[in-house]
């Protein structure tokens, strides 16, 4: 007699296999909306815009992020995205680049389907094989900070923060690396910003008095997160010596695409008293170069004197605390402030090439930086909804 029961082992992969079946139709089907409204009366050029992971996860019971892909429903076209973890194992935001003009909407849709391959926007890496700089880039300009290794170079010590100017949107640092002639523009760009003992294109460091406490060079890092539209990574530096107490700190560094500044977080720690007196500083050249001083708004803008066939550099430093000093001293612009009680401060300092050939002069760059500080007080309106 035939037996019309299937075998155990068999039921049980049909089972399965209905499961899969229904897991791989609940992926499938997913997709939900990202509304976002300017309600300012700033243009919003370029900018990279957080979605909060949470508000996504709220659509839907789970979500395969191997599968994710947006895109834009006027066009039918995927656009670039980033799930930042900012150095965890979770996701806590997506990211995405927009223009948006004053009371603009747009909607973007999230969905599954095979990822396009996008050109990455932001990097930046350890680099051992040049004395241990940590340096990174974006589509516009590109930045290094000094490792320990350089300090055995007493010749070549620095202390601030250099720039690499740059005049296309590819990534540029490992190729200028590899030949090594970072002084030579082989029609990118090059490296002819000089720092010192100096902070450099916006560095920052305590001070007590009159006195500035550079600390060496780092001696640590963490890449938090890296392109293909924003990295982040900390730089940690041993114990130095402010006036009489020792002091760590830590700076967190995040570079998005399309920005000329970076956000900066600098934390200091071993520290009793309530705040800590720091600057930020931008280096001056011999020469007529065009400054901008806010104290009320916390800028200040530097246009540097041509740089022979070089060209022009322009420098900015933005401070949402309250400042307490502006000035011109020891060949810098230095910007001075105070950390709030847990030793730590933001703030956003940067760069651009006039020869990049966006901005081309000193009003176009006063004119960034100012529109930069604004758009600090305002924000998208985001809204996610299951489609």
């Amino acid at each position: 007699m035939k037996n019309n029961f299937l075998p155990r082992t068999s039921l049980l992969v049909i089972l399965l296999g209905f499961a899969t079946i229904k897991s791989n139709a609940q992926t499938k089907n997913f997709s939900a909306t990202i509304s976002l409204k300017n309600n300012s009366t700033l243009p919003y050029i370029a900018k990279v815009v957080e979605v909060d992971w949470k508000l996504i996860e709220n659509t839907t019971e789970k979500i395969d992020t191997s599968k994710l892909i947006v895109v834009d429903p006027i066009t039918k076209k995927q656009v670039v995205f980033q799930l930042e973890t900012f150095g965890t194992t979770s996701i806590v935001n997506l990211l995405l680049q927009v223009d948006m003009q004053p009371n603009q909407s747009k909607q973007f849709l999230i969905t599954y389907g095979t990822r396009e391959v996008f050109a990455t926007k932001t990097f930046g890496r350890y680099v051992p094989e040049r004395k241990e700089d940590f340096a990174w880039e974006n589509d516009k300009i590109a930045f290094r900070m000094y490792g320990k290794e350089l300090e055995k170079t007493p010749k070549e010590m620095a202390y601030g923060m250099d720039v690499w100017v740059k005049k296309t949107d590819r990534m540029i640092l490992n190729e200028r690396y590899k030949r090594g002639e970072y002084h030579i523009d082989h029609g990118d760009g090059m490296d002819y910003y000089h720092v010192g003992f100096t902070l450099g294109a916006g560095n920052m460091a305590p001070y007590i008095d009159d006195s500035i406490y550079y600390s060496k060079n780092y001696n640590g890092y963490k890449l938090l997160d890296n392109g293909p539209l924003r990295t982040s990574f900390q730089l940690m530096y041993d114990e130095w010596t402010v006036g009489t107490k020792n002091v760590k700190s830590t700076k967190t560094i995040t570079l998005d695409a399309g920005s000329q500044l970076n956000k900066i977080t600098a934390q200091y720690s071993n520290y009793s008293d309530s705040g800590i007196n720091v600057l930020a500083g931008i280096i001056l050249r011999k020469g007529n170069g065009v400054k901008y001083l806010d104290a009320v708004n916390g800028i200040a803008s530097y246009w540097e004197p041509e740089h022979g066939k070089d060209g022009i550099t322009g420098v900015a430093c933005i401070i949402n605390n309250p400042l307490t000093i502006l000035e011109e001293k020891k060949g810098q612009i230095l910007l001075k402030t105070t950390t709030d009680k847990n030793h730590t401060i933001t703030y956003y300092s940067g760069a651009v090439w006039n020869k990049a050939g966006s901005i081309t002069n000193a009003t176009m760059w006063n004119d960034y930086v100012i529109n930069f500080k604004q758009q600090l007080s305002t924000s998208l309106e985001i809204k996610v909804a299951k489609k």
